[in-house]
């Protein structure tokens, strides 16, 4: 093996914010729970060939520490404990956590195993660095320029349809959510870059690194995974959604509150998130299913609680692109606050170039399964059929053809 090579990540801070929210709260109230995560790839993609050089680069990943810089850095921010960061600073990867292999019909096959506070670190940057590996390849002449080229050409259409359209963007607020399936860092880094420069309408970005050099606001709060581990934390299935929300108000109360709503669909989140919740939390998150739909639910939701929408936030961070936002902004925009997470489509949107449908999910928390149930069935993740009817069950929701 080659460990001269180049590494791709090259700090500890190039992750989303999520990551480091999430493993702060891990720490704090389930640092010994073990997990397992896998590696989904959502298409027929056969990326089996990559292995050794992804293997190659998990090794180089053992090297990372927080540096003094960075540490300070994120002493600053408001949300970051002492004892957390104490021990951040001693972190590094474990390399012997990733098990990388390729099937017998060529599929890459990556399981990750390990206590959930140092496990919890690796989807982002092993995602962005399986998706650089694979473009790098399949596209070596495409640079930065090409990527911000592009980016120009689609800001260009979206004042456009703006001006066209008579919509006052001034409570327009977009945020890059493109870490784990970037063309590459150096386009990432290029996109953000531009968008500070000349789009007054970015509030932040999700990748610590580029918030950290760019003088940008840090954004996310909780994943999938805060949900799906809570499935096998709580004494009860029924009411682990409830003991997830509460366990990040411990530990966040007054920041941080974007609660992600699909793990078990819309509908059953909802019925979990009482008038208390609704009031503590700042608003809720998209990650699948018809946006409009979901859009009304939450405003409905709302209402009902007799909460004014216009004192809350729905983050849309589904599949977005620069004209899909506009219309869900055009849609809504009087109606609630708004934000839009856009990851992909923004830094890795280039002519000729097909991004990665790839994933990286919890399976199994304290060596029982976990699922997560979505409201789009081509995105929900499950290892057992079995635990996934109890799921259902617990929730009232109908029995579903396995789709995963």
């Amino acid at each position: 093996m080659n460990l001269d090579a180049t590494p791709i990540i090259t700090s500890l801070l190039d992750t989303d914010a999520y990551k480091l929210h999430m493993q702060q709260a891990v720490f704090h109230h389930y640092s010994q729970v073990p997990v397992v995560a896998e590696f989904r790839c959502r298409s027929s993609e056969i990326l089996g060939t990559y292995a050794n050089e992804i293997r190659q680069q998990v090794q180089l990943m053992a090297d990372l520490s927080l540096t003094k810089e960075e540490f300070h850095y994120l002493s600053s921010l408001p949300f970051f404990k002492e004892d957390y960061l104490t021990w951040l600073k001693q972190f590094h990867f474990k390399p012997e956590q990733v098990d990388i292999s390729t099937t017998d019909d060529g599929q890459l096959a990556i399981r990750i195993s390990g206590p959930w506070v140092e496990v919890i670190m690796w989807e982002v940057p092993l995602l962005a660095l399986v998706s650089e590996i694979v473009q790098r390849d399949r596209h070596p002449q495409i640079t930065a320029d090409d990527a911000v080229k592009q980016l120009k050409k689609l800001l260009t259409v979206f004042y456009s349809q703006a001006e066209e359209d008579h919509i006052d963007l001034s409570r327009f607020k977009l945020m890059d959510f493109g870490t784990r399936r970037r063309f590459s860092y150096d386009v990432q880094s290029a996109i953000v870059s531009v968008l500070k420069k000349e789009f007054p309408y970015l509030v932040g970005t999700s990748n610590y690194k580029l918030a950290h050099e760019l003088g940008l606001s840090p954004v996310g709060t909780q994943a999938h995974e805060w949900f799906q581990a809570h499935q096998q934390i709580s004494p009860e299935l029924a009411n682990s959604q409830i003991a997830a929300l509460q366990s990040w108000l411990d530990e966040y109360p007054d920041q941080l509150g974007i609660a992600l709503t699909d793990c078990i669909t819309m509908d059953a989140f909802l019925r979990d998130f009482d008038a208390d919740f609704a009031k503590r939390y700042q608003g809720l998150r998209h990650d699948s299913g018809d946006p409009i739909e979901w859009g009304e639910k939450a405003i409905a939701h709302y209402e009902k609680l007799g909460i004014d929408p216009m004192s809350k936030t729905l983050v849309f961070s589904d599949s977005l692109d620069l004209q899909k936002s506009l219309e869900l902004y055009r849609y809504f925009h009087k109606r609630i606050n708004l934000v839009f997470g856009i990851g992909t489509r923004l830094t890795c949107n280039i002519p000729g170039v097909i991004p990665l449908n790839i994933v990286i999910k919890l399976v199994e928390c304290n060596g029982k399964p976990v699922a997560k149930l979505s409201d789009s069935p081509g995105k929900t993740i499950c290892e057992d059929d079995e635990f996934v009817n109890q799921l259902r069950k617990a929730f009232d929701l109908p029995k579903m053809e396995k789709a995963c």
